[in-house]
């Protein structure tokens, strides 16, 4: 039978919607942006060495697996997603409380364990909400994503500055701040609705258009994306840690992880007039290569003697091996998933990431200890298994998008 059709109230766009959006998508990334570059630094500090950091930063990747596709599909049946957020952002809030306990190794994982399970959630139940957004009045999804970049950026320069000064002692409290400040924001969140929508398909015409989520495309899509993404575990795990070992002072390794969201930036604005007739398969190849070429340049700057300025430049990779992947996955929703699946697909697309990324994190501490920055040369064939994926993606993608 044919999807319900919306409500008169979903017909209407709600007042503000963009900036809305970009509120939340801006504010969920403050305490990302801090906790990425500068966390294991506060784990160092505390006295943890490389595998135990591994296991800190692994085993919630390993948690939230499992938990966020379980909450992405609960949002999908919520009188609305946004209430969903706005109660998952409170939870992180409280919880992360837990760091200034005193930090054993047993509390902090503890802590990050029960953390992820309502941190993980906050992006896919956004990029929910705004997809919706695209779907429904024909919002630019990269136009509000954006502001998640740039403020994640500033979290990466405001917080070395912030880290010169005051030391990493100072990570819980900028977490702690940043939810708080993402709670408010969620307050102001668009209500959509059940996130529902008629289409101008019949029931027969929807299963033909847009097969159920475990179709060949979807799935090999999606791992291929996963791979891609954990190909960079080694860089997110342990290279604030390596940067602050040659001697790069903390407001400098701010500013390399700061300069790489620039790239990631440049690319949110400038993807539609670059790629806009690029198929998405062919955008996530060329994502897949740009990683694979940061790989195999990241060990050679500093035994080159390329100094700070060449990881700058190899920073300006992030834009084709980061943004990219994440433009590329949303587009390939947004073309192939029905709207009142959007949660569900979000959700699985996380668990692939999710899974990949704990694993090769996991085992970037070994690496680390082994081999130090030459384990990233470890991230080149996984990011290859990556492009073989989508390879395969492509021998099977549908022939028309999604309509309506």
């Amino acid at each position: 039978m044919s999807l319900p059709p919306l409500s008169p109230e979903q017909l209407v766009k709600p007042r503000h919607f963009e900036l809305r959006m970009s509120l939340i998508f801006g504010t969920l990334f403050i305490s990302l942006g801090t906790h990425l570059p500068y966390f294991p630094l506060w784990l160092q500090a505390k006295g943890f060495h490389a595998e135990q950091i591994a296991v800190i930063l692994a085993a919630p990747m390993f948690l939230r697996v499992v938990t966020t596709p379980l909450l992405t599909t609960l949002a999908d049946r919520a009188r609305d997603r946004a209430d969903v957020y706005v109660a998952l952002v409170a939870a992180s809030l409280l919880l992360s409380t837990g760091y200034f306990l005193t930090p054993t190794y047993a509390m902090v994982l503890a802590v990050s364990l029960v953390l992820t399970i309502v941190w993980t959630p906050h992006s896919p139940i956004a990029d929910s909400l705004a997809l919706s957004g695209v779907r429904r009045f024909g919002s630019n999804y990269a136009s509000m994503r954006k502001w998640g970049s740039i403020c994640y950026l500033c979290a990466n320069v405001a917080g070395g500055f912030i880290l010169a000064a005051t030391g990493p002692q100072a990570v819980p409290v900028i977490i702690f701040l940043a939810l708080g400040a993402a709670l408010v924001a969620g307050l102001l969140a668009p209500r959509m609705g059940r996130p529902r929508k008629a289409s101008p398909l019949s029931a027969t015409e929807i299963q033909h258009a847009a097969p159920r989520l475990f179709n060949a495309y979807f799935l090999y899509f999606t791992l291929g994306v996963g791979i891609i993404t954990a190909s960079h575990a080694f860089l997110y795990g342990f290279v604030s840690i390596y940067w602050k070992s040659i001697g790069i002072s903390d407001s400098v390794v701010g500013l390399l992880w700061a300069w790489g969201v620039v790239s990631e930036v440049c690319m949110f604005l400038f993807f539609n007039r670059i790629f806009a007739s690029v198929s998405v398969v062919r955008v996530m190849v060329i994502a897949g290569i740009g990683a694979v070429i940061r790989w195999i340049v990241f060990p050679l700057v500093w035994p080159l003697g390329l100094g700070t300025a060449g990881f700058f430049a190899v920073q300006s990779l992030h834009s084709v091996s980061t943004a990219m992947v994440l433009i590329g996955l949303q587009k390939m929703i947004g073309e192939t998933v029905p709207e009142e699946r959007i949660g569900a697909a979000q959700g699985i697309a996380y668990f692939f990431n999710g899974f990949f990324m704990a694993a090769v994190t996991l085992a970037s501490g070994p690496l680390y200890d082994r081999l130090g920055v030459d384990g990233f040369l470890a991230m080149i064939p996984i990011a290859i298994v990556g492009l073989v994926l989508i390879g395969l993606a492509a021998r099977s993608a549908p022939q028309h998008p999604v309509r309506g």
